[in-house]
């Protein structure tokens, strides 16, 4: 598979909104649920959503930080990002990454009580397209 820089990556990601998070339990069991990182998808090699300190996923992610996000195209676009999520919830960056929109999950918006974001800094991402397919590793 032929290397990939972080901008090829990047272009290749810059439409995409919904993916497949997967994270494993303490059984080591894959569970995975869709999620949107709300259109802020100028990717850098982190990727952010939005969710909640109690959820079944955060608790996973501080069991096992490990995660892959699985995103596709109609156009057979595939990605599969590889990565440490770490959970963050200081003010200041729940106000940068928040959108219009989020009230339907989050009625009280940054100040929703046990709101957090998760944060997933890729180290290895694969993609296929067609005929291409290319890996970028941090």
């Amino acid at each position: 598979m032929k290397k990939a820089s972080l901008e090829t990556i990047a272009e290749q990601m810059k439409d995409l909104d919904f993916c497949m998070m997967i994270t494993k339990d303490e059984k080591q069991v894959p569970h995975s649920r869709p999620m949107s990182n709300n259109g802020k998808v100028e990717y850098d090699g982190d990727s952010w959503f939005f969710t909640y300190e109690d959820s079944n996923k955060v608790k996973q992610i501080k069991n096992d930080n490990t995660v892959s996000l699985i995103y596709q195209t109609d156009d057979m676009l595939f990605i599969d990002c590889y990565g440490k999520a770490s959970v963050v919830t200081d003010k200041e960056t729940l106000e940068e990454k928040w959108v219009d929109g989020l009230e339907q999950w989050f009625p009280e918006g940054t100040e929703t009580p046990g709101i957090c974001l998760l944060k997933v800094s890729a180290e290895k991402v694969t993609f296929w397209h067609n005929e291409e397919e290319g890996e970028y590793t941090a």
